[in-house]
C-alpha cells in the first residue's frame, strides 16, 4: 500500500487492552496504533480523521500521564449526535482506539471487559469531546479548531474541476496532494499547538 510518507513520521498510540491479553490476541495485551490504522478505518485521510486521531493521542497522554493507556476503561462522551456533521466519523476513529463502543458494542465476558455504552452521543459536555477513566474518574476534555489550518488557495478551484469530472490526472493527483498537505500541516506542525487542540483536565470530585 502506498501511502504519503508523513504517515509513518506521526507518534505511535501505545495501549494496554486487557481483553486482549484475555484472549490471547497480543502478549501481555500490549497494542500498538498507526495514523494508517486510522485512515484504513474510515477509507480515507482527511482533517477530521487526523483531529480524532490526534485528539484521542493528547487525551490519553493527559489521562494516563506515564502510564500505559488502558483500552477499554475509557469513557468516550460527544457534544455531538450520532447523525450530525462529522460526529460519526470522530466517533469511529475515537473507538479504535480507546476500545469505547456504543449500544451495538461487547457486552463482555463474566461481568468483565464490557465495552457495551461506554461511548455516549449529544452529552452536556464543553468542548467536542470529553474522555474518563472509568478506574480514577480523571477526565480530559477536548476539541480541534481545525479552521485555523487553511487550505491552499488553490483547493476550492482543483475541488470542482475533480467532482465535475473537468480534471486530468495531473489536476486530481495535485488536489491530492494540496488535501493530504493540509492533514500534514494539521498532524505534525500543530500535533501540540494548544491554539488548534484545546484541552482541560479535570477530577471525578473537580
Amino acid at each position: 500500500m502506498n501511502y504519503p510518507a508523513f504517515f509513518d513520521q506521526l507518534p505511535v498510540i501505545t495501549l494496554h487492552d486487557p481483553l486482549a491479553e484475555f484472549l490471547g490476541a497480543s502478549e501481555e495485551g500490549v497494542l500498538e496504533y498507526r495514523y494508517l490504522d486510522a485512515v484504513k478505518l474510515a477509507g480515507h485521510s482527511c482533517p477530521t480523521v487526523a483531529a480524532a486521531w490526534n485528539m484521542s493521542r493528547l487525551a490519553l497522554a493527559a489521562l494516563y500521564e506515564a502510564e500505559l493507556p488502558c483500552r477499554g476503561d475509557i469513557r468516550v462522551e460527544l457534544r455531538g449526535r450520532h447523525d450530525e456533521g462529522v460526529t460519526g466519523v470522530v466517533a469511529n476513529v475515537v473507538s479504535l482506539l480507546t476500545g469505547a463502543a456504543g449500544e451495538g458494542g461487547f457486552k463482555g465476558l463474566g461481568g468483565r471487559f464490557r465495552r457495551q455504552g461506554l461511548l455516549q452521543f449529544a452529552a452536556a459536555v464543553p468542548r467536542e469531546l470529553r474522555f474518563t477513566r472509568l478506574d480514577s474518574g480523571r477526565w480530559v476534555d477536548i476539541a480541534c479548531n481545525i479552521g485555523v489550518i487553511l487550505a491552499d488557495p488553490a483547493m476550492p478551484q482543483l475541488l470542482q474541476r475533480c467532482l465535475s469530472g473537468e480534471a486530468d490526472a495531473a489536476a486530481r493527483r495535485r488536489f491530492g496532494e494540496l488535501w493530504q498537505a493540509r492533514v500534514r500541516c494539521l498532524l505534525l506542525e500543530h500535533g501540540d499547538d494548544p491554539e488548534v487542540f484545546a484541552l482541560s483536565i479535570g477530577n471525578r470530585d473537580s
